[in-house]
């Protein structure tokens, strides 16, 4: 069915229309009255004639015709029945406002099931249950209770949350803010955010898609969808709710550092969606992507009257990591032709604080046309002399004259460019209301810009033994174990490629002593027991023995205290294990999002990696760059690079080893959660060795 008759319909009927201007029902129907629809109404409540001059039906079917949109007001135990009406007459697309579904409990969830049973049979789309309803501007539609119908624009807002999107609603008419289409999904029983991602990302009259979310439906589908759509619009999210991923405790390093709120941040960076922390930020950048072209690069230039916001935008383009522009000498001497002789002709352009509008529309004018600027942007500060509004209409002005380039003001003060703001806003120039967030808009932009000029995505699949793997797992799971040992876990891991030290499990100290000669010293000794997820916790680690008497009193000591530590342990024994000699410990981990599949880890490796958490996520598959991203985006990275004289290591081996184990988690779902710490890496040309590995599986 096409989305079109939730916005555009030519009639409309409303199920629970009353007479009592307290009740929704009269709202939702003095709204779409005030708007000025023009399609047709039809009020449906048994107990009117008519209602605000509307003539009155019993019910869906004496309406004697297909209503294009049903809005359902009445009490949710008779939503069923409204909906076999609809199912009956031919209504393809229904709004349900009413509350007391799955919000409520169990009673709830079983009426919304049956809703929507009937809807999947009719095939029927439903828009709720338990929300605001819907605005669409440009056709005078406000089927809501949110308040005054906004002025068209090309913001598409969908949000989880109906009183925010009364707020937000407000908010755009005080600022005059245009709006293409509004939708509240309320408990997304059948439309959720995906369907009008989807619509909004087709919609001629969207140019930005903005929303507030609670959760996400259906996890790798929105991110297949949101980065197609990112691609050509951006998508603007505020998300709220995080809560610890998944109900099981994890029992993994990375497990224990992944949350939800770090798998929504991995999903936003790989599908290029911007994340806003508050409504004030999503209208800024709502308002900069609406309205301006994007920027061609991270070069700003900043015109002022005053020197103190000046430099507060200058410091806010070196934190933000943009680039102030270098004018040129043929700019330089354009500004010096006309502007006074105490202004600073250098970039932030001083025009000083008697400039008028004139002066204004000079500096801008000439600054537009230097090829090292991609943006500008036009500060005022309220003094004796300034033109707010002659200023604001020059702004306007030249940004229609040359309308190639972005354009952002921040006028500050309050009443005394209360005027010049409107006409600002009316001219669609992004208004800001300081330095510090103006900057941070542009920054986004130029961030998005960047994001849609990425190279494609190609995933590497290495050569493996998928075989060796399946029979390690499903031996697993038959036998009911959930968490597989470290011999195993390295067996898996050399599959893909990985390689491990030598080593083998004594059950005495003179078999631990005989496989130390064999292996050569130094050894390490390792616990050996299902039970004892983390070893150096209760003294099952020793490093650096170098003779067997130090391994027998190493073993004999371990078995001696570690079973009146933890005495349910069953000890089945103690790896002797090959000593890397040299190298940088990191960890390498994936922990599986319920939603959203396989997030990777890195970080610094050994027992500080929960301590200091210097790690970094992205989302399973890697790609080569986006292995190294993830490198780069951690303290860690420069300690690897060499720093003081000292080596580095070889970064493309770690992103190569963290490509490996993407495509592991990726083959084999059932691996819930992984580490591979420590993992160590030496100077190019030597090889990674995975020295430790854990990992837990599930069907």
């Amino acid at each position: 069915m096409s989305f079109e008759k939730f916005f555009n319909p030519e009639s409309v009927a409303i199920v629970g229309a009353s007479r009592q201007k307290s009740k929704v029902g009269y709202e939702i129907l003095a709204s779409m009255m005030e708007a000025g629809y023009k399609g047709q109404i039809y009020p449906v409540n048994p107990k009117a004639d008519n209602i605000e001059g509307l003539k009155c039906y019993p019910d869906l079917v004496s309406i004697k015709q297909v209503p294009e949109l049903v809005i359902i007001i009445v009490p949710a135990k008779f939503v069923p029945a409204i909906m076999q009406q609809c199912a009956k007459i031919g209504t393809r697309a229904v709004i349900i406002i009413t509350a007391g579904f799955k919000e409520v409990g169990d009673e709830g969830r079983e009426l919304e099931q049956q809703i929507i049973q009937i809807a999947g049979q009719a095939g029927i789309r439903v828009i709720g249950p338990n929300c605001l309803g819907v605005i669409a501007p440009a056709y005078n539609l406000n089927a809501s209770f949110g308040g005054t119908i906004p002025r068209p624009g090309a913001i598409g807002y969908l949000s989880q949350s109906g009183a925010l999107l009364a707020a937000i609603l407000d908010m755009a008419n005080t600022n005059n803010i245009g709006f293409s289409k509004l939708i509240s999904i309320g408990n997304k029983a059948d439309v959720d955010e995906l369907d009008l991602i989807k619509v909004l990302g087709e919609d001629p009259e969207t140019k930005v898609i903005a929303g507030y979310l609670e959760s996400i439906t259906d996890g790798n589908a929105f991110v297949s969808q949101a980065e197609r759509i990112s691609h050509n619009k951006p998508i603007l999210l505020m998300k709220s709710g995080g809560t610890a991923a998944g109900a099981k405790a994890a029992s993994s390093h990375t497990g224990s550092l992944a949350g939800s709120e770090t798998a929504y941040g991995c999903v936003f960076e790989r599908a290029g969606i911007i994340r806003c922390n508050s409504i004030k930020e999503q209208f800024d950048y709502a308002q900069a992507f609406g309205n301006q072209p994007l920027p061609a690069g991270p070069r700003v230039a900043v015109i002022t009257n005053a020197g103190g916001p000046g430099i507060m935008a200058a410091d806010a383009v070196e934190r933000e990591g943009l680039s102030f522009s270098k004018l040129t000498d043929e700019t330089v001497s354009k500004l010096a032709s006309k502007l006074p002789v105490a202004a600073n002709l250098y970039n932030p352009i001083d025009i000083l604080g008697d400039a008028l509008a004139d002066r204004y529309e000079f500096a801008i004018d000439v600054v537009l046309d230097d090829p090292n600027v991609d943006t500008i942007l036009v500060l005022l500060t309220p003094q004796a002399m300034t033109e707010s509004e002659g200023t604001a209409e020059a702004v306007v002005k030249i940004s229609r004259k040359k309308p190639a380039k972005p354009i952002f003001a921040c006028f500050l003060g309050a009443g005394k460019i209360e005027d010049g703001v409107k006409i600002l806003r009316e001219g669609k120039i992004p208004v800001i209301d300081c330095p510090e967030s103006a900057v941070a808009t542009i920054k986004v932009m130029t961030d998005y810009v960047r994001w849609r000029s990425r190279p494609k995505r190609v995933v590497k699949l290495f050569p493996v033994n998928r075989r060796k793997v399946e029979g390690i797992i499903e031996r697993h799971q038959r036998q009911g174990i959930r968490e597989v040992g470290e011999t195993e876990s390295k067996e898996i891991l050399e599959a893909y490629g990985f390689v491990t030290p030598k080593g083998s499990i004594a059950a005495t100290s003179e078999q631990a002593a005989n496989i130390a000669q064999q292996l050569g010293f130094p050894v390490v000794l390792k616990i050996w027991s299902p039970d004892i997820l983390h070893k150096s916790d209760v003294g099952g680690v020793k490093v650096g023995l170098n003779s067997e008497q130090e391994v027998k009193d190493a073993f004999d000591l371990m078995m001696y205290r570690i079973p009146k530590k933890q005495p349910e342990a069953n000890i089945l024994g103690v790896l002797v294990q090959e000593m890397c000699k040299s190298g940088k410990e990191v960890i390498l981990g994936m922990n599986r999002d319920p939603h959203f599949g396989p997030l990777m880890m890195f970080g610094m490796g050994g027992i500080m990696v929960e301590v200091l958490k210097d790690v970094s996520f992205y989302l399973a598959p890697l790609t080569a760059e986006e292995a190294e991203r993830m490198l780069i985006n951690t303290k860690t990275y420069q300690m690897l690079k060499g720093v003081r004289g000292q080596e580095g290591v070889d970064i493309k081996a770690i992103a190569e080893g963290l490509q490996r184990l993407s495509q592991l988690v990726t083959e084999f779902p059932q691996i819930q959660e992984m580490d591979i710490n420590p993992y160590v890496v030496g100077p190019e040309g030597t090889t990674p060795i995975a020295v430790d590995a854990r990992m837990s599986i599930e069907k």
